[in-house]
């Protein structure tokens, strides 16, 4: 997720926005320190314009 972030050239924070999530929860979830629902990974993956799978590959 950092990657595909980065590669847009995003902040934490515009990713939040554009997912409609708290930015310290992308925080959480980059550092593995918090879980993820589906719902949740399926809103970051439209966001970042990628199919859900590819969020939950190492």
């Amino acid at each position: 997720m950092v990657r595909l972030r980065g590669e847009k050239g995003w902040s934490q924070e515009m990713l939040a926005f554009e997912a409609g999530l708290h930015r310290t929860f992308i925080a959480h979830v980059e550092r593995r320190a918090r879980n993820v629902s589906l719902d949740n990974v399926e809103k970051i993956a439209r966001a970042l314009g990628v199919k859900p799978y590819l969020l939950l590959k190492d």
